[in-house]
């Protein structure tokens, strides 16, 4: 993904969207399966047989859930010529790999290997330089993953753009017409399992982006239980209004957030577990989440106590590496074994009200952001 990442431009039925993608993205798709395909077998020991198993089964659960999204998905196999069973595995491979990380956890305690972590905020228009509701994330992740940007405008629903993995249908940091911006953390519970076969979290992200209001976008996260425990941190600008809410998505109930001093910032924790009844096995990641918590707060306090912040404000926040390597922009730590090496993949910045994205492939502190517009 060094270098830039491509951008995507797809119309029609979902099918036509995932066709696009598959075919323009084909060589990023199949590196992609393939990358997963070890993954698996690397932190769980999960041959293609049982992963082809667990994707039999949901695709029946999306077919039912979502079947626009099955739809999709189907584009991108045909698209990309991949066994359409390896694309429903890249697409719920959320699901699969934090089963794994959490059944590591709760075996392994204190000595759980380090897994991955991401920076997300969100700042008020009253207190930005352009009058704009901003969001902002660091997205950490398999360094070797390949992404892109996806501009589609799909029947029904509003325009969108945003950053997704290739293979992965939809996006999953990214904004829409209707002024829906979205970005998301990681999170993980002693409750979290694939075989819970609920709708999967990929779908709820690709349904927020189609939504048209915060309302619609929130019923994505909580109008069913959840497999995994997740992160969503959402946002509405327009009309004059402006609306933000984080939802703490454990598997059976949820915790929302709003903001303090015009901002929010989340990591990789839940802010209440006891709220949720929950126990969250962090391990290792425990001092990275709560360290990036803590620094991506004081830096917004440090930057808004000088004045409204903007977009060059939210990258050097971004790029920032106190407490390294626990830090909001994360390096490889080549010492680790190859598939617990993780890393800052994508840094974006998301002007709602304008409807653009500002993308940085790899670390901000050396990648530079390239504006994309739904505009042109």
């Amino acid at each position: 993904m060094k270098g830039g990442l491509p951008l995507v431009y797809a119309e029609g039925k979902p099918y036509d969207v995932g066709l696009t993608h598959g075919v323009e993205a084909r060589e990023l798709v199949a590196h992609n399966a393939q990358l997963y395909l070890r993954r698996f077998a690397q932190v769980g020991g999960i041959d293609r047989a049982e992963i082809r198993r667990r994707a039999n089964a949901y695709r029946e659960v999306i077919e039912e859930a979502n079947p626009l999204y099955a739809q999709e998905m189907a584009g991108i196999a045909d698209g990309s010529r991949q066994d359409p069973l390896d694309i429903v595995g890249i697409n719920v491979r959320y699901e699969i790999l934090y089963t794994e990380y959490v059944r590591k956890a709760m075996e392994q305690a204190a000595s759980q290997p380090e897994v991955s972590g991401c920076t997300a905020l969100a700042v008020v228009p009253a207190r930005t330089s352009n009058g704009h509701l901003l969001m902002a994330q660091n997205w950490d992740w398999i360094p070797e993953v390949e992404g892109i940007i996806v501009h589609a405008r799909r029947e029904g629903q509003p325009e969108s753009l945003g950053f997704t993995e290739a293979g992965i249908a939809g996006a999953k940091i990214g904004v829409n017409a209707a002024g829906i911006g979205l970005a998301i953390n990681g999170l993980m519970t002693d409750r979290d399992a694939w075989s819970r076969l609920l709708k999967p979290f990929h779908v709820r992200c690709w349904e927020i982006l189609g939504a048209r209001t915060l309302g619609e976008a929130t019923r994505a996260v909580v109008d069913t239980k959840r497999a995994c425990s997740a992160n969503f941190l959402l946002g509405r600008s327009g009309g004059g209004r402006t609306e933000i809410v984080d939802l703490e998505a454990a598997t059976e109930a949820e915790h929302r957030l709003a903001p303090a001093e015009g901002f929010l910032v989340h990591t990789n924790h839940f802010l209440d577990p006891e709220a949720l009844g929950i126990v969250q096995p962090l391990g290792e990641d425990r001092v990275s989440t709560f360290r990036r918590f803590d620094r991506a707060q004081s830096s917004l306090r440090e930057t808004l106590a000088r004045g409204p912040i903007g977009i060059e404000d939210l990258s050097r926040i971004l790029a920032d590496h106190d407490g390294e390597p626990d830090s909001v922009c994360r390096h490889v730590i080549t010492a680790k074994p190859e598939h617990e090496r993780y890393a800052t993949v994508v840094s974006a910045i998301i002007d709602v009200d304008a409807h653009q994205l500002y993308v940085a492939p790899g670390n901000p502190c050396v990648a530079e952001y390239r504006r994309y517009s739904m505009a042109g």
